[in-house]
């Protein structure tokens, strides 16, 4: 990190700012919501693609969630500070303020809804705005509550496939219900794993997160394994009603299954 000293005063370069910025979109964080966005659109076009509407999609959505997890980092600042894995990060460090920040992260999020209005149609603008909505102001605060907020972050974490299908076709069909409850299921496992390998910083920040009141405790890796158990044969609905082929039915099944073996493992 290049630093500049004025009147002893540490002032980042142009630099500096360029890489926190981007640090504060979490990147590869984005570009997955992203990608799954992509992702039920192709299915939802059947090889069909209009490839302005999916690029254009992509961007509103790696911008929609780069508004999100900047507004969480806002939100969070000081819990932020006391976390070891997040203490790190452009406003704890004060690489980027918080005027800043929220100049971004609106900047951001009016952007995605302009592109996801002019190039998709209005019910994906509606359920972009509420995605955010949800883990903004309502998942991550439940993050200190209790457990439930891994149920309400679910949610938005399941919506981006979904989002991709309404925008191909403009209707929330059977189809895409299917393909939004795979990846909600998927993510309590997903939230429980990072909970449990995190808990000591969490434990900090006194974020409820384990599905049991004991944390680290055989009841909270039972429960794992139960919802992961499920994603085998959820995998295999999108082949049942014919949204994908028996390869991808093979595929999920054997992804499941090796999850599952993992979890014993560990």
């Amino acid at each position: 990190m290049s630093l500049l000293p004025v009147n002893n005063i540490v002032v980042f370069s142009y630099l500096d700012k360029l890489r926190a910025f981007l640090e504060l979109l979490k990147f590869r964080l984005s570009l997955l919501v992203a990608f799954s966005c992509a992702f039920g659109y192709g299915l939802a076009t059947n090889g069909q693609v209009g490839w302005v509407t999916l690029a254009m999609l992509t961007f509103g959505g790696f911008l929609l969630s780069g508004a999100s997890v900047t507004i969480n980092q806002i939100l969070e600042k000081d819990l932020d500070k006391i976390m070891k894995r997040t203490m790190n990060r452009p406003i704890p460090t004060g690489r980027i303020s918080i005027a800043e920040a929220w100049f971004f992260s609106i900047l951001l999020f009016l952007t995605s809804i302009w592109i996801l209005w002019v190039y998709t149609n209005p019910l994906t603008v509606i359920l972009s705005i509420v995605s955010m909505l949800l883990y903004c102001f309502a998942y991550t605060p439940l993050k200190r509550v209790g457990p439930f907020a891994v149920f309400v972050g679910a949610i938005p974490g399941a919506l981006p496939p979904l989002l991709g299908w309404v925008a191909a076709t403009n209707t929330i069909s059977h189809e895409a219900l299917i393909i939004f409850g795979i990846q909600f299921i998927w993510q309590f496992p997903h939230f429980w794993a990072i909970a449990w390998i995190a808990d000591d910083d969490y434990t900090k920040a006194g974020f409820k997160l384990l599905p049991s009141r004991e944390g680290k405790s055989i009841n909270t890796a039972i429960q794992i394994m139960v919802y992961t158990m499920f994603l085998i044969p959820l995998g295999l609905l999108p082949a049942k009603f014919g949204i994908t082929g028996i390869d991808s039915a093979i595929v999920a099944t054997v992804c499941g299954v090796a999850f599952l073996l993992r979890l014993f493992h560990c």
